[in-house]
């Protein structure tokens, strides 16, 4: 398993002074912040990768099959087969250095960071922490370990932009079942999507104009690719992610300034035969390079840390299509990852939803 160890420190812990002499001790109040992202597996070989894919493809919110259905599927077929090709994915996009899957080490940068920014003026009152929904860190370990440091109070943050069920809520889920287990609960709170704060669009903008500048020539369109998800999940359930990507790519385009064609929604990473949020994002920049845009540039507002959908998915395969299309140049702009106007965003996000807590 990656390193993986807690940025949580430990204060001292003292006896409170008209507490009996064999009265425990006390840990010293403190206001947890819990950074939270998707997950990531121990390693690429074949075990790992069947573990991580096993643990998420069997959360009823990623796939509400009926398990009678599912599990014999998932168990005697996708997962005798799909952990050699993830394996190989991740193989191809993984931080040898640190031995971990670059959205791990991207979280952790992000956890530091923050959590530099809020002891600065608040010192050891914010503890920040950070956990997976799957794999390691698990949110179970971390937010018993947030509680055991003496946090009273815990704002939970997926790092999803926009809602959705099978990425904001199953984080919450897990969130609320690690609370669940505790004698000693603290209070909660969950910060809500952050889809058009204006923060997070200008940093957006931001990224994309150092892009831009860095280019020769301006490409013909900027897609922006989400992650996507079962049609059947904005149309029988409600879901709002389609209609905040929506709205994320259209803000954005106006902080640009960009003319409406120049800038085009599309989701990726589709997984079995339904049909899903369209257009397909592989199909897209290929249908724009068979249209004649032979310059383009690809963002994924959806995602706030690079990982396999970005790094080998956007980079490698989405690439490929366009190039294979008749395109000519294809530039993937870095997820917002650890940069400053992240972190600033991030933290305006904290503060407000702290509000009343400090």
């Amino acid at each position: 398993m990656p390193d993986a160890s807690p940025i949580l420190d430990r204060p001292g812990q003292g006896r409170l002074a008209h507490a009996p002499a064999d009265h425990p001790p006390v840990p010293r109040a403190r206001i947890g912040v819990m950074l939270a992202n998707l997950g990531t597996p121990d390693a690429t070989d074949y075990w790992s990768m069947r573990r991580y894919l096993n643990e998420f493809l069997s959360d009823r919110r990623v796939i509400d099959y009926p398990r009678w259905f599912w599990q014999p599927l998932l168990q005697l077929v996708i997962l005798t087969k799909r952990p050699f090709t993830s394996g190989a994915a991740y193989r191809s996009i993984w931080n040898v250095e640190r031995d971990e899957s670059p959205l791990l080490t991207v979280t952790r940068a992000q956890t530091e960071a923050l959590a530099e920014r809020l002891t600065r003026d608040l010192g050891e009152r914010v503890a920040v922490d950070f956990c997976m929904r799957y794999g390691n860190p698990s949110t179970r370990e971390r937010v018993r370990a947030m509680a055991e440091a003496g946090c009273e109070r815990i704002l939970f943050v997926p790092l999803y932009p926009q809602y959705a069920g099978a990425t904001t809520a199953t984080a919450n889920d897990a969130f609320f079942a690690a609370l669940a287990e505790l004698d000693r609960q603290p209070a909660a709170r969950t910060a809500p999507a952050y889809f058009d704060h204006p923060a997070y669009i200008d940093a957006l903008a931001a990224s994309v104009e150092r892009a831009y500048a860095a280019m020769e020539r301006r490409p013909d369109v900027l897609v922006a690719s989400y992650h996507g998800l079962p049609k059947r999940y904005l149309t029988e359930k409600g879901d709002p992610y389609h209609c905040q990507c929506v709205k994320t790519s259209r803000l954005l385009r106006e902080r640009l300034g960009f003319a409406p064609d120049e800038v085009v929604t599309a989701f990726q990473s589709r997984f079995g035969s339904e049909e899903w949020l369209q257009p397909y994002t592989v199909e897209e920049v290929a249908r724009l390079a068979r249209a004649g845009k032979r310059r383009i540039a690809v963002i994924a507002p959806a995602f706030a840390a690079d990982c396999v959908e970005t790094l080998e998915e956007i980079n490698e395969e989405i690439r490929e299509a366009f190039l294979e299309a008749g395109g000519e140049s294809f530039d993937y702009i870095p997820c917002l990852n650890d940069d400053p106007a992240h972190i600033d965003a991030l933290e305006q996000i904290v503060r407000r939803e702290l509000a009343g807590w400090i």
